[in-house]
């Protein structure tokens, strides 16, 4: 049994983290926002010193989709930075014997060569509407190499891309587009509006594939380089609405407003170096992962909307 210690365990990735690690028979310590707010240093040093970990997940994080981000550029910077600035220090104090660090598909510049390299994370400036998180998240990673460097702390650096699944985060100010259309679609089945074109692509990764990549990684993966976790497949925006729409049952109409922007132009990873190192390959298909969410919704949200 491990003492383990998940960041941002009660949000979306991280509950479904926490059931797998406590299914395992781990000794898991959940940091809820409530409790330990991690942009403090006093709280971040009490949350270490009770949880007295062994190993540690952070996944902690503040983030949105892209109209969460124009409005919050130096909230997301800060928060993202000086967090996880904490909990390297604190990982560091406390002898902790390996830190995965939850990275982000925003570290990647705006025009990076498809499928992403992990090589490729240097070679530009991120897309605009998303640049302070992504920065941030991108300069844990150099945290993370210079502890490993200066004092021999096994941390190491995920980057998913975006996730989606059962519990995801459905609020209209800061939900992803897959939650977001799907709350659209049933809450306005008469019309909705979306920012853009829909030229726009994204790659999508099941939550319970992303924990088993984390879980892999954790226990097989010790380096320094930064590691893909995707399906490398990608879905133009467009198609991607035309099939959430098929499998809500959405028969409306679908408004583009292109004076809104499409954020970064293609995303697709390179999911090889993860194969290699820790042998991981996602398994759930998009559209299974998409009927199994809608169902979720359907039960655990909708049902819950005032009528």
């Amino acid at each position: 049994m491990t003492r383990i210690l998940v960041t941002g365990g009660g949000g979306f990735l991280g509950s479904h983290l926490v059931e797998r690690l406590e299914a395992e028979g781990n000794d898991v310590v959940v940091a809820r926002k409530r409790d330990y707010d991690l942009t403090q240093q006093v709280d971040a040093a009490r949350l270490f010193d009770d949880a007295r970990p062994e190993l540690v997940f952070h996944l902690a994080a503040e983030v949105g989709g892209i109209g969460a981000n124009r409005a919050n550029p130096g909230r997301y910077w800060y928060a993202n930075t000086i967090m996880g600035a904490h909990v390297l220090e604190l990982a560091r104090v406390n002898a902790v014997r390996k830190l995965v660090m939850l990275g982000t598909i925003c570290e990647y510049p705006k025009f990076t060569p498809v499928p992403f390299r992990e090589d490729e994370l240097w070679n530009g400036y991120p897309e605009e509407t998303n640049a302070p998180y992504g920065v941030a998240k991108k300069s844990l990673l150099v945290g993370g190499q210079a502890y490993r460097d200066q004092y021999g702390l096994d941390a190491i650096h995920i980057l998913p891309v975006n996730l989606y699944g059962p519990r995801d985060n459905f609020d209209p100010r800061t939900a992803h587009v897959i939650p977001d259309l799907i709350r659209k679609m049933h809450e306005s089945p008469e019309r909705i509006d979306l920012f853009g074109d829909g030229t726009p692509t994204r790659e999508f990764l099941f939550v319970d594939d992303c924990v088993e990549g984390l879980v892999l990684a954790a226990e097989h993966y010790d380096g320094a380089d930064p590691v893909n976790l995707g399906t490398g497949e990608e879905i133009a925006i467009r198609d991607l609405v035309t099939l959430v729409a098929e499998l809500s049952g959405f028969e409306g109409e679908i408004a583009w407003d292109t004076s809104k922007p499409n954020g970064q132009p293609r995303r697709r990873l390179d999911t090889s170096r993860a194969e290699t190192l820790f042998a991981f390959r996602a398994k759930i298909r998009l559209r299974e992962g998409l009927e199994r969410t809608i169902a979720w919704y359907r039960a655990h949200v909708a049902t819950q909307a005032p009528a």
